[in-house]
């Protein structure tokens, strides 16, 4: 939810209507009279406060990181300074002093659900999911009214395996919000829909409402495709993706050529990093490759290994690069920065790196960091890091583009806009086939491999055996039974890693030919798809 006040802590009345004022946006009147405060009393902390949330409110995090400072130290038990700085370090990417922060908040112990709920926003998006549970719970009880501390706590549950739960707290959500859009669709993504027990009418009517909205027409429309699919009516999930899909595709910015450009400085990167090492110390295993071909379930059958803990999806990597590399670019990763990793000082970026996540995960020993994207920066990975090791996953390219193209991901994270289009993320998919081949020549076999999803489903055993050993790991039973651990899973695969292994999603592509032509076509042309393997037409 968006940085906002409450209420306010302070007895001066103009503080309090400052509050009430911010609570409505009416941000010139509320800092006019935050300023009038500080003109007799330039220590109130909670005129600084209040001032950093109306910074927040306008995105400019930095400003409003040093507002909630100085309401800190101030006065050093505002729990609700510590803990609006910590979700500005967050969202400036400034991962362990937010940790750090949201610590120091949680230990004041707050009691308003506002603090409480930011607690539970940056100890999750710091990867920090079980330790974020209880705040989220503890919001949702102080002020049971507000549905987005429900749905913050159902996402929380989903992420703990706890389905039952979540599905309540999802309800909850919708309950209290008769405009929510968030609650229902959430409830059937988890949820397999059946002829006899279904909400396809509630969301068809949902969307007939809010039609309008882009990111509430992709939420309910993706809910709708998957209710379609459970009751086997493929053509009618492909429709409903498109309609869903459509508006926000309309407003996002999304080059197929700028995707090539990435792949292509990525392969530039593996013939100028060929054979270059650092100093650096740590063998983390990072999970890569395209999402949802199967990334999660490696990433379970390895951290059930005793010697290796899942550090979730981590940007640390393409962060430390960024910062070391200092491109002008506003983006993280771009072909200029994978360019400038010839120059860097490898071995300051692979301890930066383990620096990094010692400091807000603190794993103890060797961890797994299965951030899809960094098959991006494999090559630059291996030779910051010597004794790391790469698992790049691969799934049938057609499956591989409809299970991208169904999956919604998030909307701020312009990495996968390519999903808005069958087309473009069938080019996207040609694009990555063309690095991975390039990669499996470049990279030293015994630090690079690649595993077929296929593969682990035909004989997970086989599999399992062979990325221990690929990792020098030796085999434990527990890595078979990755259903049973207990992890939290922050992903779209957090209630399938929760089941035993299953086949039905092979092949799945079959299913929906007719509607995926144009995609198969530009696969086809470029070689992806084996001959015979298109119905004839």
């Amino acid at each position: 939810m968006p940085l906002s006040a409450q209420t306010s802590g302070s007895e001066d009345p103009r503080l309090q209507a400052a509050a009430r004022l911010l609570a409505r946006k009416a941000y010139r009147e509320a800092h006019a009279l935050c300023l009038d405060v500080l003109k007799d009393d330039t220590a109130n902390a909670e005129a600084f406060y209040l001032l950093g949330l109306l910074t927040a409110d306008h995105g400019n995090y930095g400003k409003a990181e040093d507002l909630f400072r100085s309401a800190a130290e101030r006065r050093p038990g505002h729990a609700g300074a510590h803990a609006q700085r910590a979700r500005c370090l967050i969202a400036l990417s400034r991962r362990s002093e937010a940790v750090e922060a949201a610590r120091t908040a949680a230990g004041l112990q707050p009691r308003d659900a506002f603090t409480l709920d930011t607690v539970g926003v940056v100890l999750s998006r710091a990867g920090l999911h079980a330790e974020a549970l209880p705040y989220y719970a503890k919001a949702a009880e102080a002020e049971p009214g507000n549905a987005g501390y429900h749905y913050n706590h159902a996402a929380a549950l989903q992420f703990a395996g706890e389905m039952d739960a979540a599905r309540a707290a999802y309800r909850l959500c919708a309950a209290h919000d008769p405009g929510d859009t968030r609650g229902l669709p959430a409830v059937v993504q988890i949820t397999k829909q059946t002829e006899a027990a279904n909400e396809v009418a509630a969301l068809e009517a949902l969307f007939a409402r809010h039609a309008g909205d882009p990111d509430a027409a992709l939420r309910i429309g993706h809910a709708l495709a998957k209710a379609a699919e459970d009751l086997g009516r493929p053509e009618t999930a492909l429709a409903w993706l498109e309609r869903a899909k459509a508006g926000k595709r309309a407003r996002v910015s999304h080059d197929p050529e700028a995707d090539a450009a990435l792949f292509d400085a990525a392969i530039r990167a593996a013939g100028t990093l060929r054979g270059r090492t650092s100093g650096a110390e740590g063998a983390p295993v990072f999970i890569c490759g395209m999402p949802r071909t199967g990334t999660t379930l490696v990433d379970r059958i390895l951290s059930g290994h005793s010697q290796l803990t899942s550090a979730g999806e981590l940007t640390d990597f393409a962060l430390c690069l960024k910062r070391l590399t200092r491109t002008p670019s506003n983006l993280v990763l771009d072909p200029g920065t994978l360019d400038a990793a010839a120059g860097a000082d490898l071995t300051a970026l692979g301890e930066g790196y383990m620096a990094s996540v010692a400091a807000s995960l603190g794993p103890t020993g060797r961890f797994t960091d299965k951030m899809p994207l960094n098959i991006l920066l494999a090559p630059v990975i291996l030779a910051a890091l010597p004794a790391a090791r790469v698992i790049c996953l691969r799934r049938h390219p057609a499956d591989t583009v409809l299970s991208n193209y169904r999956q919604m991901f998030a909307t701020s994270f312009s990495y996968y806009n390519y999903a808005y289009r069958l087309e473009d993320t069938a080019r996207y998919y040609v694009q990555f086939d063309r690095l991975v081949r390039t990669l499996e020549d470049a990279l030293p076999a015994d630090r690079f491999t690649v595993v077929h999803y296929e593969q682990v489903v035909a004989d997970l055993e086989r599999e399992a055996r062979r990325l221990l050993d690929f990792c020098g790991l030796p085999f434990e039973p527990a890595c078979l039974s990755f259903h049973e651990n207990a992890a939290p899973v922050a992903t779209a695969s957090s209630a399938q890693v929760r089941q035993p292994l299953y086949t039905s999603a092979l092949g799945r592509w079959k299913r929906y030919e007719a509607g995926m032509k144009p995609a198969l076509d530009i696969l086809d042309a470029a070689g992806c798809l084996a001959p015979g393997e298109r119905s004839a037409t």
